[in-house]
C-alpha cells in the first residue's frame, strides 16, 4: 500500500496514555498526539479542508495564491497542501512567533511577512490586516481566514471527533483542547456532544486572552487583553469559529506553567510537543484534580503540535532562564549540589572479595548507606544498606561471604552538568544514589538525603 501524495496521510493520529505526569489522578488521561500529521500539527486537517472548500466554490483557481495570517501551524498545513496542488503561499505572522516556525514555512516554499504583535487587530500593521490587504491587491488570491472560515470547524466534525469517539469506544467523558481560532475544540466538541450530550468540553485559555471571561459573563472585556508569550492559543478577537455553547468550562494557564509542563511531557512521557500542548495538559490536570475525576472518567487532551517549533524557546535553558521560567531549584546541577553539601564527600569503595562484615562495619562507623564495589579498579556493582542487612538477617553466616554475593548493579553515573530534576528521577528504590564523574576522573556521590537537604534550604 502507498499514498498518492503527502496530504492523504493527514489524520488517524494515535491516542497515548499519560502516565508519569498524571500518576496522582484516578482518571485515565489520553493524549491525542497530532504531530503525527505530516505537517506535525492538528492544523493540517483544517488547512486541507479550507483549500478543498475554496476549490469547490471556485474561490481558489489553478495557479492561485493562498494568503493567511498564522502562528505557524496553519501555514505549514496550507503550504504542504499547496505544494501538492501547485499554489503559491504568502503568510503573515506576529513577531512573537518562534524563528523555527518562520524558517520551516520558508523551507516548504512559503513567503513569510513578520508583523508586530503589540498592535490592535484593526491596526493596518497587524498580521490580520496585512493579510487582508494582500488578498485585495494580489490577483487570483484568497485570504483563507482560519478564524472565521467554517471549514475550520467542519474539518474536526468530520475527522478528529469521529476518530476520538471510535478510539475510545464511546467511553470518553471529557475533552480538553486549547482555544485559538476555536475550530478544533468547537468542531470536536460539536461531534462528541451529538454522540453523548453529557461529555464535558473543557477549553484552555492563556492569561492576556479574552475567552474565559467572555464564556463566564458574555462580556468582551478589553481589559483582559495584554501581551503574553504562549503561542497558538488565546485571542484578542472572537473568531466566528468560537461557539461558546459547545464549551462547558474554560481554565487559564500561565506562560510559565505551560512551558514547564511542555518540558515535562518530553522528559517524562517521551512526548516532544509544542508550547500550547503544555497549556492543554496543565489545564487538563488542574481540572481533573479540582473536579476529583474518578476511575470511570476518561479524558482526552488534544496535543496540537511538535517540539521542533520551540527549540529556541521552551526547550532552551537560557531562554527559559531569561524569562524567569526556571525556578532556582530546577536549575541546580550535580556539581552545584556537591558544592552545597555540609562536608565534601569522601568516596568509600569496597573490593568485591572483601567480607560483608567489613561492609557493615564501614556503614556503621561512617554513617553511609551505599558503597560502590570495585574489581581491578573498575566499579562493577554497589552495596546498599537495606540489601546487606536483609541478607545477613536471613543468613548470619553470610557475614563472612564476599560482598559480591549480595551486591546490586552499579549506581548510575551522571555528569557534573546534569540537572537536579534528572537526578531525582534516577534516585529510586533500586538506586538510592548516583555517582558523579568529574572532569579529571574523580568520582563523587549524591544520595537521596543530599537532595532533601538541598531542597529544604
Amino acid at each position: 500500500m502507498y499514498y498518492n501524495n503527502i496530504i492523504e496521510t493527514i489524520g488517524n493520529t494515535p491516542l497515548v496514555k499519560l502516565n508519569a505526569t498524571a500518576d496522582h489522578l484516578k482518571s485515565t488521561i489520553l493524549a491525542k498526539v497530532e504531530y503525527f500529521n505530516p505537517g506535525n500539527s492538528v492544523k493540517d486537517r483544517m488547512a486541507l479542508k479550507m483549500i478543498e472548500e475554496a476549490e469547490k466554490k471556485g474561490l481558489l483557481k489553478p495557479g492561485g495564491t493562498i494568503i493567511e495570517g498564522t502562528s505557524g501551524n496553519t501555514g505549514m498545513g496550507l503550504a504542504l497542501a499547496a505544494a501538492v496542488k501547485g499554489y503559491r503561499c504568502i503568510f503573515t505572522m506576529a513577531d512573537k512567533q518562534s524563528q523555527e516556525k518562520i524558517d520551516i514555512l520558508r523551507a516548504v516554499g512559503a513567503e513569510v511577512i513578520v508583523c508586530p504583535t503589540s498592535v490592535a487587530p484593526e491596526d493596518p500593521r497587524s498580521y490580520y490586516s496585512v493579510a487582508r490587504t494582500l488578498a485585495k491587491e494580489i490577483p487570483n488570491s484568497i485570504y483563507m481566514n482560519q478564524y472565521d472560515n467554517p471549514a475550520n470547524t467542519v474539518a474536526h466534525i468530520e475527522t478528529t471527533g469521529p476518530e476520538i469517539w471510535e478510539q475510545t469506544e464511546g467511553k470518553i467523558t471529557h475533552l480538553v483542547a486549547g482555544m485559538g481560532t476555536c475550530g478544533t475544540i468547537c468542531g470536536i466538541g460539536t461531534y462528541l456532544k451529538e454522540q453523548n450530550p453529557d461529555i464535558k468540553i473543557i477549553g484552555v485559555d492563556t492569561y492576556g486572552s479574552v475567552f474565559k471571561k467572555l464564556h463566564e459573563t458574555g462580556v468582551f472585556d478589553e481589559k483582559e487583553i495584554y501581551p503574553y508569550l504562549t503561542e497558538g492559543i488565546g485571542e484578542d478577537i472572537v473568531p466566528d469559529n468560537c461557539n461558546m455553547e459547545v464549551i462547558d468550562h474554560i481554565i487559564k494557564v500561565t506562560d510559565k506553567d505551560a512551558a514547564l509542563m511542555t518540558r515535562k511531557l518530553a522528559r517524562l512521557e517521551g512526548l516532544f510537543v509544542g508550547w500550547s500542548c503544555g497549556s492543554a495538559v496543565q489545564g487538563a490536570l488542574e481540572y481533573a484534580y479540582s473536579q476529583q475525576l474518578g476511575k470511570d472518567d476518561l479524558m482526552v487532551v488534544i496535543l496540537p503540535d511538535h517540539g521542533t517549533r520551540y527549540l529556541g524557546k521552551v526547550y532552551n535553558d537560557n531562554w527559559m532562564s531569561d524569562h524567569n521560567f526556571l525556578d532556582k531549584e530546577t536549575q541546580l546541577t550535580a556539581k552545584q549540589i556537591l558544592g552545597m553539601k555540609e562536608k565534601p564527600a569522601v568516596m568509600v569503595y569496597m573490593d568485591k572479595n572483601q567480607k560483608l562484615s567489613e561492609a557493615l562495619k564501614i556503614m556503621r562507623q561512617q554513617g553511609i548507606s551505599q558503597i560502590p564495589v570495585k574489581e581491578n579498579g573498575e566499579i562493577i556493582g554497589s552495596l546498599t544498606e537495606s540489601r546487606v542487612l536483609n541478607a545477613v538477617l536471613d543468613d548470619p553466616a553470610l557475614k563472612e561471604s564476599a560482598v559480591s554475593s549480595v551486591m546490586s548493579d552499579p549506581l548510575p553515573f551522571v555528569l557534573p552538568s546534569t540537572r537536579i530534576e534528572i537526578i531525582s528521577k534516577l534516585i529510586n528504590q533500586e538506586n538510592p544514589a548516583v555517582l558523579v564523574q568529574g572532569e579529571k576522573g574523580e568520582v563523587d556521590i549524591i544520595t537521596k538525603f543530599d537532595l532533601i537537604n538541598v531542597l529544604a534550604n
